[in-house]
């Protein structure tokens, strides 16, 4: 029997990759090789991890330390963060990895055994850097120091969570690769500004301190940043706002589209961080983005895809799969789990005449698509805010009129009892964008045996430098 325990910390030679951005490591033991996954380790590596969970023939593991890089890693200027563990590893070998794991696991989970004559492409990033509209950035008084991989207390640390800790941080001292470049090659700037006030980053487990999150969105289409900065309210009254302002005026001119300072006393430390009191001290709340000629405003509580110029390639491909069936004007499309309604909203404005109900239980999502259908003149789709099970239910007049179905669901996908009431209405077509193509391959699983085939599959490169990938599959009823 094997004698790894949960919370061990070993090291480890990566060999091979697994689907979602884990690494495989093999321990040679008396009954043979066990197994362990490692999040976000890479072949060739040699890392520390340590032991999250233990099976009797695997394990997984978080990944603490990169000790070794791989000879296929080509290290750049950016700074690595815990959010891009692959920055140093060539594009073209990250989107293999994402291809193959991907199709893997639609054969081993999905049952899909000739997966590769199914696949369709693989759509690549139009940016594999910087390509990022929102970034949360945190302060704390405990710095992991990168120089010398020490913990350093009464710091002011502002930057990224330490690989495997809470309580952390890794201050941003080179520009990440991920998000604006200006910004973050001014966050030095800012982080000795904010110390010079004499108020303290946040201290995790004492839960005490003033600055806690600097979130960060932004505009491709404006070239605008909007900024909020999350204190709490201990020693407020020593916080000039109005020298806060000038100073991010200053180092950002023009492109400062809004300014806010929101109050947050919730200790929870997973608790929504923009939640609190809000002032605007600057410009305006909302930012306006752009996607395939259509404007959407973003505010900072605003559900918006993250890599907007690959969003647009993603739902081109998608709706490519839904305009290969004709489409009467008689006929509904079902845009399910449709958040701000973005692709219902594309499709309206390219096929005048057929209807579409999009449907979130998100009511500001709701309230956010109306907004951008309006701003947006668009005609001929109504939007629901409802559980999508609830609203099948709810509105059974909708059942064998509904020609094809677009599934865009959260990362942990569909309930197989609300996919039975998708399944139910009757749909000849659907069309499953999905941000976690395991869980896409489950729910194929349930489409299959309801009798639809998989016709094809795609896969887009979201969020290059990460483990994440996302597919659209396209099912016909037989």
């Amino acid at each position: 029997m094997t004698v790894i325990r949960r919370a061990e910390v070993l090291d480890l030679e990566i060999e091979d990759f697994a689907f979602g951005g884990k690494g495989i490591a093999r321990l040679k033991l008396e009954e043979g090789d066990y197994i362990i996954f490692v999040d976000n380790a890479f072949p060739g590596q040699r890392v520390r991890v340590r032991i999250s969970k233990k099976r009797r023939k695997y394990a997984e593991a978080k990944l603490l330390e990169v000790l070794e890089r791989s000879p296929k890693e080509e290290i750049s200027k950016f700074q690595e963060i815990s959010g891009a563990p692959y920055i140093f590893v060539p594009i073209k070998i990250q989107e293999e990895m994402k291809r193959t794991s991907t199709l893997d696991v639609l054969r081993k989970i999905g049952g899909v055994k000739k997966v590769e004559s199914l696949f369709d492409e693989f759509i690549s990033s139009p940016e594999h850097y910087f390509y990022r509209n929102k970034m949360e950035y945190s302060f704390s008084s405990i710095e992991h120091d990168l120089q010398t991989s020490k913990e350093i207390d009464d710091a002011f640390a502002l930057g990224f969570k330490r690989r495997g800790t809470w309580w952390k941080v890794e201050s941003l001292n080179e520009p990440s690769g991920l998000f604006d470049l200006e910004l973050e090659s001014k966050l030095f700037n800012l982080r000795e500004f904010l110390k010079s006030t004499g108020l303290p980053a946040w201290h995790p487990p004492k839960k005490t301190g003033f600055f806690r999150h600097l979130v960060v969105r932004k505009s491709f289409d404006q070239d605008k940043l909007l900024i909020n900065l999350v204190t709490s309210s201990d020693g407020i009254k020593k916080f000039n706002r109005e020298a806060f302002k000038n100073f991010m005026i200053d180092k950002l001119g023009g492109r400062l589209a809004g300014l806010q300072h929101t109050v947050n006393d919730n200790v929870a430390d997973r608790a929504k961080i923009e939640n609190g009191d809000s002032i605007l001290l600057y410009g305006e709340g909302i930012v306006v983005e752009r996607l395939l000629g259509l404007s959407f405003e973003i505010s900072m509580e605003s559900f918006f895809q993250t890599n907007p110029k690959s969003a647009e390639r993603l739902y081109t491909k998608a709706l490519e799969y839904v305009f290969e069936e004709d489409l009467e004007e008689s006929d509904i499309v079902m845009d399910l789990f449709c958040g701000t309604g973005t692709i219902g909203q594309i499709l309206a404005s390219k096929m005048k005449g057929v209807k579409i109900v999009g449907v979130d239980i998100v009511e500001e999502a709701i309230k956010d698509a109306r907004k951008n259908a309006e701003r947006n003149g668009i005609q001929g789709i109504e939007f629901y805010s409802s559980d999508v099970g609830k609203f099948l239910l709810q509105y059974p007049n909708f059942e064998g009129k509904i020609k094809t179905i677009i599934l865009d669901p959260p990362r942990a996908g569909i309930a197989p009892k609300t996919l039975r009431k998708v399944i139910a209405l009757g749909s000849k077509n659907i069309v499953y964008i999905s941000c976690n193509p395991s869980t896409q391959a489950r729910d194929t699983a349930q489409l299959r045996d309801a009798g639809y085939d998989l016709e094809k599959i795609s896969i887009v490169d979201q969020f290059p430098h990460t483990g994440h990938v996302e597919s659209i599959a396209k099912y016909k009823l037989k």
